[in-house]
Formats: C-alpha cells, structure tokens, sequence
C-alpha cells in the first residue's frame, strides 16, 4: 500500500512550505519516524517525519515551493527491507540465560555529505554561517573529514580576485523567508508614515554598574550580564508611560496593550528573525538575560517556534553588534515602532563644563505618525535615555541596589 504524505498545517497564516534539505531520496527504505526532509516557511524550519516504514517516493525537488496540503512523498508500506539495512535499535533488555542469536554486523554509520563533504557539525555550521562561507570552502580535521567547531573557527573568507576579467552572474531562487520578508518590508514603507528620531546616550553609568556586578551576577544566575536586559528594562518603563507607542492600528481602531512583549531582532544563518520576550515589564534583569539567549540559541539553530516569534508589542534591534554607527530601523509590522541599538564609540563631550572622553552609543526610534506624535515619540526616547544614563532610577524604585541589580 503506497501511504501518502502531505504537506502538514504548520502554521496560522502559512499557505506555503519550500523544501530546503531532503534526508532521503526516491528508492530509500526508510523506518518509523525517521527524518524525510526539512521545510522551510517564511518564519521557520521544520522537520518531516516519516509516517510508517517502507520504501520512500519523494515528490519534489530541494528548493521547491509546494503549498500546505499537497503531496510531497509516499511510502511503499508492502515493500520489503533490503537485506543490510537495519532499524533503530530497540531497547535494551534484561540478559536472561538463553543464548543471544548471533547478531548481523552493521556497517558504520556514514556521514552525510554537501557534495563530497561531510556535513559541519552544529556548532561548526552556525560559526560558518555567521562568516558566510560553505561547507564546500573549508577542510575537516574530524572523523571522515567532517568540519570540526575548531575548523569553522579558524576559516576565513577568500578574497578571490578576478584575474582573468570573467563577467558571470550567479542566480539563486530567493527563500520564502526572504520573500516574505521583502514583501514586508515595502509594505511597512507604503503603508506607514514612518519617522526616525534620535538622541545619544552616555553608557559609561551602565558599563560601570556591569563592571561592579558581572562577576557576582554570573555566579548567582549563570548567565552574563548584557547591555540587552537594560535596553529592554528601561523601554518597558518607557512604553507604560507612553503607551501609544505600545499599540498599533487595526482598521479604524486602536489597540493599546498593558503589558509589554518585546521583539528582538536576531540574526539568524537563513535571515532575520524577531522571537519575542513576554511580559518583559514584569521581569528581573536575570530573567531577561537567560530568555534573550534561550531565543537566540534557538534562532541560529533554526528551532524558532510560530508562537515564539508572533505577538510582539514593540521591537529592539541592535545594529552595534555589526558595527553600526547610526540607522533608521524599520517598523515591525503590525507594531507602530521599533528601537535601533548601535556600536559604542569613545567620543569627546562636555560635562559640567569640561571636555571629557565618554562611550557614547547613538539610538534611534522609527516610529509610525499616523498614530505616534513627535512629543510622543521624543519623549519616549528621552525616558529609554533618562533610565539608562541614572541606571538606580531604572532598578530601584526606592529599593537596595545591590538586591536588585542582582535579583534577590
């Protein structure tokens, strides 16, 4: 009986899936469970399982757009297994005394390749993506040649120059990820009438306040203590006082929000993406801090849930961690605004009278006019500033510092 497999619901809102990676190809036997191919939608990856054991027919090639609910492979559940091809082991079980049967030597597991190259492993492939280069590019010290973690470390981008004058062009299909992230995108700019105001802060107070308290933070909860879990701290503040940048237009309404789920943008090896912190008013700096890098983590291993990455109220990006000194940020759509972060300079500036030498970050608020006024949007930005630069104000609400910095 040939077993159908379609293509599952995986989403709200998705109506297509692209088969970024097949596991198996036409002709293989596959068992119970066992990986088929990934997909891919314009939020996430996912993985196919197989329905049943059986001989596997696919049904469309990798790079393939197929729509929810078609066919995308079939299994043959009468046919036989291959003579050599082994399940998954089975349980073990309590020796009796009977005599085991004599077992069938199984031929080592073979590593998966990109063309004849074994696969990175998972640290090895985030490293690689982050640097922009393939498995193809690079040599495995591993086992059977696979790319070690170490490897991907000490890769570097080749800079071929182009000698011989060549003029080819290199064509790739877009993903749907980034498909739909363009649409988005122009959307945002066509719909929107969309603003960017800025102001500087003064970072010195938060790096000394994380110089007194890493050590002691790191030890208490396990995790570092990052520039994001202030950002984020001090704009949820700022967003219960200025609540319409927390709301956003639907139809002729608008819809306020008393909590704040904030957005962070992750770059991630197939593109952007925004998995949400909720309820970030009502957490402790340590709380923040371990979900931004439980969201991250997932993000780089493409393990981002639909439901992690939907329902944000207000978004934070940090352009810094590349490098940038100063940029507009575009709206997160359906939210009405969007916070950029970027890179820390020492700058001279004057205080009390003196030129002195500061670390100095530039921030920057797109914001949506239509339903965010100057006085609104300023004044948020004020307040993000405000809270950041007295970094007591922003934690103590009257309470010792030290207990709250360290969340005790």
């Amino acid at each position: 009986m040939a077993l159908e497999i379609k293509v599952p619901t995986v989403g709200e809102s998705i109506s297509e899936v692209t088969i970024a990676r097949w596991n198996k190809k036409t002709g293989d036997y596959v068992a119970m469970d066992e990986l088929l191919c990934e997909l891919e939608s314009d939020k996430a990856t996912f993985e196919l399982n197989a329905e049943a054991a059986g001989i596997l027919t696919t049904h469309g090639n990798e790079g393939d757009t197929i729509k929810v609910g078609d066919l995308i492979a079939s299994i043959d559940t009468n046919a036989a297994k291959p003579e050599g091809v082994t399940e998954a082991p089975a349980k073990p079980v309590v020796p009796t005394t009977t005599a085991a049967p004599k077992q069938e030597p199984v031929a080592p597991k073979q590593e998966p390749v990109v063309g004849n190259k074994p696969y990175p492993s998972p640290a090895a492939a985030k490293i690689l993506a982050e640097k922009g280069l393939s498995a193809q590019e690079v040599s495995g010290s591993g086992r059977d040649g696979r790319i070690t973690k170490a490897d991907a470390m000490a890769a570097t981008l080749k800079v071929v120059s182009n000698e011989s004058k060549t003029r080819n062009e290199r064509v790739e299909k877009m993903t749907s990820l980034r498909k739909t992230v363009s649409k988005r995108l122009v959307a945002v700019k066509n719909e929107t009438a969309m603003l960017t105001t800025f102001n500087e802060l003064d970072m010195k107070p938060i790096m000394d306040l994380r110089n007194q308290y890493k050590n002691q933070f790191k030890e208490v909860h396990g995790v570092n203590l990052g520039f994001m879990s202030f950002f984020t701290k001090a704009v949820t503040i700022a967003l219960q006082q200025y609540p319409a940048v927390n709301a956003y237009i639907h139809g002729e309404e608008i819809i306020y929000h008393d909590y704040c789920d904030i957005s962070i943008a992750v770059s991630a090896p197939k593109g952007l993406v925004v998995p949400v912190i909720r309820n970030a008013e009502s957490m402790t700096l340590a709380e923040i801090e371990k979900e931004v890098l439980v969201l991250a983590g997932k993000a780089r291993e493409n393990k981002l849930s639909i439901e992690e990455m939907t329902g944000g109220t207000f978004t934070i990006t940090n352009g810094g961690v590349f490098g940038s000194m100063m940029s507009t940020p575009i709206i997160n759509a359906p939210q009405s605004a969007i916070l950029g972060m970027h890179n820390i300079v020492e700058r001279p500036v004057v205080k009390d009278g003196q030129i002195v030498i500061r670390p100095i970050m530039y921030v920057a608020l797109s914001y949506d006019h239509r339903i965010i006024d100057g006085r609104e949007s300023v004044g948020f930005l004020v307040k993000v500033k405000q809270m950041l630069e007295n970094p007591t104000l922003l934690l103590t609400a009257g309470n010792d510092p030290h207990k709250m910095v360290l969340g005790l």
